[in-house]
């Protein structure tokens, strides 16, 4: 069961991949409210359940995780920020397609790994794996658009898309063994996952949302974070 939810969360950038691939670019204010949702839904997993779990297996391993979580995420943006881009323009797409993808898989491992620790916990598990599906659509928007302007063929576009997917579960599989290993791995890579996902929230899905669209931005934020926290209630 774990496998096949973190695998439908790896799904999602194929999800997101449809629309550019084979229908043109969502409206600003669309993309905008959808990166909100996912800003809101990742925000109530790390506050409302990823670190008051890790929390739970000590103090110490909690602000060591966390701090490695945004510090692999941001180390992942420095080394994507110094390869070069070619010159042509279709070239230039390509190329900041290919980097996205790139960036993206890597982001992907851990999130696999916060999947295989939210289902250690018992409860948090399936919430993690609809956040990062969630978060997976913008990103699978992200990989298309560029490629698709590059002149990648959709069917390219959309295979490159089904492999990223693939690393979600990776990291799970990863993860679950480890855990199954040395239970005292759950704590410190619950607070892993809370640190990657605040990066991304606080530096990517945000800042991106209200260059579109602040309105829709914080609507789509509320919203988001309203729906977990109503069915993390509802479910304790």
């Amino acid at each position: 069961m774990e496998l096949i939810l973190s695998l439908a969360a790896g799904l999602g950038t194929v999800a997101g991949a449809v629309g550019p691939a084979f229908f043109g670019q969502l409206k600003p204010k669309t993309f905008s409210l959808l990166l909100g949702v996912a800003a809101g839904v990742m925000a109530a997993v790390v506050t409302l359940d990823l670190l008051p779990a890790s929390l739970g297996y000590g103090l110490i391993s909690t602000l060591g995780g966390f701090a490695a979580g945004i510090g692999l995420l941001g180390l992942t943006e420095v080394l994507l920020s110094h390869l070069d881009v070619a010159a042509a323009e279709t070239a230039v797409f390509l190329r900041m397609g290919y980097l996205i993808a790139a960036g993206i898989a890597l982001h992907d491992l851990p999130e696999g790994l916060a999947i295989a620790a939210g289902f250690a916990t018992g409860t948090i598990g399936p919430f993690l794996a609809l956040a990062i599906g969630l978060h997976n659509i913008p990103e699978g928007l992200a990989i298309a658009a560029p490629l698709r302007y590059g002149g990648m063929s959709s069917g390219r576009v959309i295979g490159l898309c089904v492999l990223i997917s693939f690393v979600t579960p990776l990291g799970t599989f990863l993860g679950l063994t480890a855990i199954r290993s040395h239970a005292a791995l759950i704590g410190p890579l619950l607070a892993l996952a809370a640190g990657a996902m605040t990066y991304i929230v606080v530096g990517e899905l945000l800042p991106k949302s209200r260059q579109l669209g602040a309105k829709s931005a914080y609507l789509g934020l509320v919203a988001g974070f309203g729906f977990i926290s109503g069915v993390s209630l509802l479910a304790h």
